[in-house]
């Protein structure tokens, strides 16, 4: 079939090539036609997460300039995972990841076509893994293996004083075999991950070459960090989920709106599939108007509506606006106002209780008097209203989407209460 000739040159501009084996081998393989590749995912937790999206989202890029994708959630690998930095992974048990993998299935399928000449293939490693004997792998994978290049790997360098298991020692041969099954099953020349994998990927393409004389493909996309070369979350070791049930539409959307000016167009060519004209425009009102913030706008409801569709994009930024005084807050759809209110912060407080408590309890100001101080001061707020009254004690009539109060003082700070 056709594929896209420039795919690869789209994909350097987007910074999205970390590491590669031959370039030009891949470049050639890439516009002879349609090249059979995989990428992989371990279910150790119960959803993807943002560096997942990378992986996901190149995957459509090859997709869609003409590729065949071989998605592989790893059953067996997940079981194990890839070794840490520091200490061993807690391991979880067959059921446990049996639910994760299909959760991370439903996860990936909506960003790729599983119809078409080049339709995606879903496969789990645990197929070929979980009835191969410890002797055959051992003869078979483990042969190829020399252990000199296995202990030179920097993330069992690090470990080694500390110690590894041979249980986390042993992840690239495993992961290396799922390329091998691939190679020998359906064709698959080509894998790609994060380039915290890149001794596992040149694994993988080395064992082709040992085991059938085959010839592989790898490349790595780059880790995603901040400007200080910090990972990114949610919040300080926490990750940003895809799933909604772990992290908000509207906490997912405010996170991409409050990106770095530096990080900008990093962040539109790796996570949107906005074009270059388009994303170099946004970067060029960024740098001249950066409180306009046009480029982080762009950004979230490009990345939000990707992960969770238009509706939640459009509902975060409704809640957004009506949290600060720019809707009226009974307008909201009441889900999404309490993810808004609990990711800002929120307290249970019963029926009957002032405003000068509330606005204690909640951390908006110090103390009761700092509380007078405010409303006498105007910058007292209850529902976007700005409270005078000293006095007022907030009733039924107060509530928004069922039993939500919203306090702010100022123009930006911001609580939430759950009344009753």
């Amino acid at each position: 079939m056709t594929v896209d000739p420039h795919l690869l040159d789209d994909l350097e501009w987007r910074g999205l090539i970390a590491h590669s084996t031959d370039l030009d081998a891949l470049r050639a393989a890439l516009t002879a036609g349609s090249v059979r590749f995989y990428v992989g995912f371990d279910p150790t937790a119960p959803s993807l997460h943002m560096g997942n999206l990378v992986q996901i989202l190149t995957a459509r890029r090859l997709q869609e300039a003409g590729h065949t994708p071989f998605a592989l959630v790893g059953g067996a690998t997940g079981m194990i995972g890839d070794p840490r930095d520091s200490g061993e992974r807690s391991l979880n048990s067959l059921d446990t990841v049996k639910e994760w993998v299909d959760r991370v299935r439903g996860q990936i399928e909506p960003y790729l076509s599983f119809d078409g000449p080049n339709a995606a293939t879903m496969v789990n490693n645990y197929d070929w893994t979980a009835s191969l004997s410890t002797i055959d792998f051992l003869r078979d994978i483990g042969k190829h293996f020399p252990v000199n290049r296995m202990l030179a790997r920097d993330v069992v360098k690090s470990r080694l004083e500390a110690g590894i298991s041979y249980t986390e020692f042993s992840y690239i041969l495993l992961q290396s075999m799922d390329f091998l099954e691939l190679f020998r099953q359906y064709g698959v020349t080509l894998q790609f991950g994060g380039s915290d994998q890149w001794g596992n990927l040149t694994g993988g393409v080395e064992l082709v070459r040992r085991a059938e004389g085959g010839k592989a493909h790898a490349f790595a996309t780059p880790l995603i960090t901040k400007s200080d070369g910090t990972k990114y979350g949610k919040t300080e070791g926490g990750a940003l989920w895809l799933d909604p049930e772990m992290l908000s539409p509207y906490a997912f959307h405010q996170f991409w709106l409050n990106a770095e000016d530096a990080k900008l167009g990093e962040l539109l060519r790796v996570f949107t599939f906005l074009g270059r004209d388009e994303i170099e425009d946004l970067e060029a009102q960024t740098a001249e108007k950066p409180f306009l913030r046009a480029g982080q706008k762009a950004l979230a409801d490009a990345v939000t509506t990707l992960v969770h569709g238009a509706a939640e994009t459009e509902n975060a930024k409704a809640a957004a606006a009506a949290l600060f005084g720019g809707a009226d807050l009974r307008d909201l759809d009441p889900g999404t106002l309490g993810a808004a209110l609990s990711e800002a912060g929120s307290v249970r407080a019963p029926a009957g209780t002032s405003y000068v408590d509330l606005l204690v309890e909640t951390g908006l100001v110090k103390s009761k008097g700092d509380a007078r101080r405010t409303i006498n001061e105007g910058g007292a707020y209850l529902n976007n209203e700005r409270v005078t009254d000293p006095d007022l004690v907030p009733g039924p009539d107060d509530l928004v989407a069922g039993n939500w109060l919203v306090l702010r003082r100022g123009k930006r700070n911001l609580a939430g209460v759950q009344l009753g």
